[in-house]
């Protein structure tokens, strides 16, 4: 059974273009992610979904620099660019990482893959994000590549296209739906941000790698970065503001299963 780890990843971010990028102790932010990303144990393959826009060049160049696979795809419709990266490969099981997640946890992945490939005759989909508990920026998402074929087929809303899976998430009467908590049995996903979307957001993960990336151990663990908090307890006020944020606030008013308990309106001028 083969098992792909799809990454998205496109310059054209309109709040924070080229983010993927931008440097991390001295290598692209996209690059950094694969490194911890590669670094799960679980046995999957990797390509990383850009878009055929020609500002994605630079993607594309990198990931030949470093014999990375790429498939290049729809812009908006990442449905549709999941689905035939997929299709292209010939995987079995399709594995959705954003490539906004630069302090991604390998455990975290190891977790979610293992705990579908112990369940895969119980769910259709399996991820650690309905409802979440891991800091924000530890996304997984599991489902074979039949279920993606369903929801590609038949997915009609934008968000169902420009988000790849909530075709499957919002029908659980439908699809059976399994979801991972944090084993600390917290929940950090609205306190903790991780992730990337602003400039706030680059200043705070620049540091962490600054304190914690080194050439012996360039990969260090969700426990390592709450310690180095600890330790440096401002660090999370640099983007603090936009802790909670994610896109689901857009989409409330469409949304079954997830509500404003799952994010946080913002002004966008905030």
């Amino acid at each position: 059974m083969k098992k792909l780890i799809i990454i998205q990843a496109r310059l054209g971010s309109s709040r924070l273009p080229r983010k993927v990028m931008m440097p991390l102790k001295g290598s692209p932010l996209l690059l950094r992610m694969i490194q911890r990303v590669t670094a799960a144990k679980v046995d999957c393959d990797l390509l990383v979904a850009t878009t055929t826009n020609p500002e994605d060049d630079a993607i594309r160049d990198l990931c030949q620099k470093f014999n990375i696979s790429c498939y290049s795809g729809h812009p908006i419709d990442l449905l549709d660019r999941h689905y035939r990266a997929a299709l292209r490969e010939k995987a079995d099981v399709v594995i959705k990482i954003p490539s906004d997640c630069p302090l991604i946890d390998p455990r975290v992945i190891d977790k979610v893959v293992r705990y579908y490939e112990d369940h895969a005759d119980q769910y259709d989909f399996v991820s650690n994000l309905h409802p979440a508990t891991y800091p924000d920026g530890n996304d997984v998402e599991v489902m074979p590549f039949d279920i993606l074929k369903i929801a590609w087929r038949e997915a009609a809303r934008l968000l169902e296209r420009e988000h790849t899976t909530p075709f499957i998430w919002e029908h659980p009467e439908r699809f059976r739906i399994g979801n991972v908590q944090w084993e600390a049995g917290k929940d950090f996903s609205m306190s903790h941000r991780w992730t990337i979307d602003y400039p706030e957001d680059y200043i705070f993960i620049k540091k962490v790698y600054d304190h914690l990336c080194t050439a012996d151990s360039p990969v260090f663990s969700i426990y390592d970065i709450l310690e180095l908090l600890k330790q440096e307890p401002i660090l999370p006020f640099l983007n603090a503001k936009f802790a909670g944020v994610n896109w689901y606030r857009h989409h409330l008013h469409e949304l079954k299963t997830v509500t404003s308990k799952e994010t946080k309106i913002l002004l966008e001028s905030a």
